[in-house]
């Protein structure tokens, strides 16, 4: 062992190399699984997977598809999670946050951003057309404008007015996890939880196209209620999406300061690159966060992370009970699957 190599290792450090010992030790055989794929979060995932869905079945490329499928989510009418009908900060203005990535390793995204109906796509037009990663804020707007995005009215819709409405009667700030898990049917109506609080969340999709390409999204309005210019996880390169083309693609969802507190999604794809599989990498990343916060109550935050890997396997993890992704591969495949969990 030359002297290079000695110090590359001694500067991981013993928990880092027991880490990665771990990961090689709980390494499996390669399998092969489904091609062309796309996983999102929640049940909403369903309808944003059959846009994408439409494009990879004629062997399209996905990063369109990521752009599209999520798309589906941004326009709903009734989402209090996405998209401008999504709950305000609470100064009353909805600001949205989005990211893509594709199989190049170019990223681009938004926060922080106000009127524009899809986030997701001003996101891949700062990839493709600046030489930037992210704008932020009226930055990030005037490019949108610029490029022909229209300024939306910055009206609440009528869901979203009630719950502010309702919210500034105590003012109480305390995210609710998985508002998401009624599996799609109906899932956005209650509007106020047993403790007074509400919660947001976000769709991310990743997928891989017929070429063997991997390409991901993500994009939500953020936690209801935040303070004004609070931004997560979801439009950071390597907290709430991730994707590496000889590895695979990742994306979380849940508590953001939790997963940027760990690099969230980048860490999934450096487990998998070690040879965990796309569940294990998750779980493994779940329990890292949980090491930070060895006293956390069962009804305190959600964590949850999606992943796929180059052959084509997914799998999902969470920290709490209620998480769920929607899987597609296939005209007649386009199903729910509720993730293990750890507590």
């Amino acid at each position: 062992m030359n002297r290079r190599r000695l110090l590359q290792i001694g500067s991981l450090g013993v928990g880092s190399i027991a880490i990665t010992s771990k990961l090689f030790s709980s390494a499996k055989k390669i399998t092969i699984g489904k091609k062309p794929l796309v996983v999102s979060t929640w049940g909403v995932g369903i309808n944003a997977n059959k846009a994408a869905w439409e494009i990879l079945r004629k062997n399209g490329r996905a990063l369109d598809a990521v752009e599209a499928g999520v798309m589906i989510t941004e326009a709903e009418q009734d989402n209090c999670c996405v998209g401008l009908s999504a709950y305000p900060d609470r100064d009353g203005h909805v600001t949205l946050d989005a990211s893509i990535m594709d199989e190049q390793g170019n990223a681009g995204s938004v926060a922080f951003l106000e009127r524009i109906k899809h986030p997701i796509s001003v996101a891949r037009l700062v990839m493709e057309k600046t030489p930037h990663v992210m704008l932020v804020g009226s930055g990030a707007q005037q490019f949108a404008v610029e490029q022909g995005f229209a300024l939306e009215d910055d009206k609440l819709s009528d869901s979203a007015k009630k719950a502010y409405e309702d919210w500034l009667k105590t003012s109480q700030y305390k995210p609710v996890m998985n508002i998401e898990n009624s599996k799609g049917q109906n899932a956005f109506a209650p509007h106020r939880f047993a403790n007074g609080a509400f919660n947001h969340d976000t769709i991310g999709m990743i997928s891989l196209d017929a070429q063997g390409n991997l390409s991901g999204s993500c994009t939500t309005s953020g936690l209801a209620f935040k303070m004004r210019g609070r931004v997560g996880d979801s439009p950071i390169i390597g907290a709430g999406l991730f994707v590496d083309n000889e590895v695979g693609a990742a994306v979380s969802t849940g508590l953001g300061e939790e997963v940027m507190r760990v690099c969230g999604s980048h860490m999934v794809i450096e487990a998998m690159r070690h040879g965990a599989s796309p569940e294990d990498a998750c779980k493994l990343t779940v329990e890292k966060i949980l090491r930070r916060k060895p006293s956390i109550k069962t009804d305190d935050i959600q964590v949850g992370f999606i992943a796929i890997d180059k052959n084509g396997n997914f799998g999902g993890y969470s920290i709490q009970k209620g998480f769920n992704y929607a899987v597609c591969y296939a005209d007649d495949y386009n199903t729910l699957i509720d993730a293990k969990h750890l507590l």
